[in-house]
């Protein structure tokens, strides 16, 4: 078999299956985000057992999240599903009081046709605590989309520009501001007639501030988050609004944005490495009439920040399997930093959201001096497996389902679900994302050289001469 090199950006696409995560994984995250809510997963014991294993929950825990475990009387409709729900959130509400319900459908609710849209309108108003759905199951192509189904849910519920301004201002009526009146004043109607920026994505609350602050430092204000801290904070939408993705496996809530929430898109690369970040800046400040400012030197001195991890990985070669849907974004980064690509396995691909990342790994390609390499979409394993064998790369980044039989064949392996829940975006955290590359490349390094090496242990027991000598060869 023969390997093709690539002198411009071809996505081509295989019928694999899908290997990967439940979507339902997506509660492990969101429900430590979103510090106000609870999350009810309504699906049988195996999405039980899935969240409990997988997510290693203690029982003194108390996570915000529970099963809402469907039997054999509801899935053959001998139950009533609206009373039972009723019941478990009316016992949600009097244990926790979150500001929102999330219901997740499994694929337990998709197969039975469980009406899971008509149920929440009437019960939010019974119980009077907002209700959303969101089917996170397993007809998704990757794990990490059932953030995206989470957050178009929630995007309906954000306020329209104008409800927000004036609910700002009644506020500031009733608190009374005598002092500070002028300046709220001011920051008010700034608000009000300036453009607002969204960004949407869930990111650790410290990761979101720096890329507020990298914003600011170009003077653009950030006007909210989607989702936000807390439910009651959420950005309003609408005409008018800008709105920037921080996550590539966001398609479906950038859609919901546009075409719903009438907002205007911002297409960027995403801020993932040095790179990553300063293109998603720089795709940022024209649209609000901002000249960057400082961003060359910024990145620069970040590259050289990295100098360390760079030497251990230029040169090196890696293949991308395809599990979460942050590849693409993650072959421009180490293609960057010196590694070579030679393929981009990916669950699901779509070019309009992520146009400019792939623009900017095709000029990253051309700035290395590099083929550019193949994207398949929806890869076949069996096929990716052969081409591994030809291909014998340093590191594979693939799901966990496959890491083992590789490492049993010689191929180094990290899991790609690391990535998904390891701090990697803004300049800050360019760092991290190298220390799960390097991790079993140095692995790797370190057996070798151990493999060369003839340990001499000399044993002063009791129970052997003191002249002895044993000899440990490790191959």
């Amino acid at each position: 078999m023969s390997v093709k090199v690539y002198e411009t950006l071809t996505v081509e696409c295989e019928t694999g299956n899908y290997h990967t995560f439940c979507p339902i994984s997506c509660v492990s995250w969101l429900y430590q985000k979103i510090e106000d809510s609870f999350f009810l997963v309504v699906g049988t014991k195996t999405c039980g057992y899935f969240l409990q294993n997988a997510l290693g929950v203690m029982i003194f825990a108390e996570p915000r999240y529970a099963m809402a475990e469907l039997e054999e009387g509801d899935i053959s409709a001998q139950l009533n599903d609206y009373e039972g729900l009723k019941r478990l959130c009316i016992q949600i509400k009097k244990d926790r009081d979150p500001s929102v319900i999330i219901w997740i459908g499994t694929c337990t609710t998709e197969i039975i046709k469980m009406d899971l849209e008509g149920m929440a309108p009437k019960l939010e108003w019974e119980i009077g605590i907002p209700i959303l759905v969101a089917r996170a199951n397993g007809l998704d192509y990757a794990f990490t989309q059932g953030e995206d189904t989470v957050l178009a849910a929630m995007a309906h519920r954000c306020p329209e520009p104008e409800l927000f301004v004036r609910e700002r201002k009644l506020t500031m009526q009733k608190q009374n501001y005598f002092a500070f009146h002028s300046i709220k004043k001011h920051e008010l109607g700034e608000y009000a007639n300036s453009p607002s920026l969204v960004l949407f994505g869930s990111l650790p609350s410290n990761v979101a501030s720096q890329l507020n602050l990298e914003l600011k430092r170009q003077s653009i204000k950030v006007s909210g988050w989607l989702p936000a801290q807390r439910y009651t904070d959420l950005p309003s939408l609408g005409d008018g609004v800008y709105v920037c993705g921080v996550n590539p496996f966001l398609s479906r809530t950038a859609t919901t944005l546009i075409r719903r929430k009438k907002c205007e898109l911002i297409g960027a690369p995403f801020p993932i490495g040095p790179d990553g970040t300063r293109a998603w800046i720089e795709k940022i400040c024209p649209v609000f009439g901002v000249e960057t400012q400082g961003l060359e030197e910024r990145e620069e001195r970040i590259w050289e920040s990295l100098k360390d991890y760079l030497d251990l990985v230029r040169g090196k070669s890696v293949f991308f399997m395809g599990d979460n849907l942050l590849e693409v974004s993650l072959a421009r980064f180490l293609i960057r930093c010196g590694m070579i690509v030679h393929e981009i396995g990916i669950p699901y691909m779509d070019k309009r959201y992520q146009a400019a990342e792939l623009l900017l790994l095709q000029d990253t390609c051309i700035k290395m001096c590099v083929p550019i390499p193949r994207i398949v979409e929806k890869p076949d394993n069996s096929n990716q497996i052969q081409r591994i064998r030809e291909l014998q790369p340093d590191l594979a980044i693939t799901g966990m389902a496959h890491a083992n039989p590789l490492e049993a064949r010689g191929i180094s392996t990290k899991w790609s679900v690391e990535f998904t829940f390891a701090q990697i975006h803004g300049f800050a955290n360019a760092r991290d994302v190298l220390e799960l590359v390097t991790r079993p490349l140095r692995r790797q390094k370190n057996l070798e050289d151990l493999g060369r090496t003839t340990l001499v242990i000399k044993k002063t027991s009791l129970k052997c001469p003191s002249n002895s000598h044993y000899y440990i060869i490790i191959n």
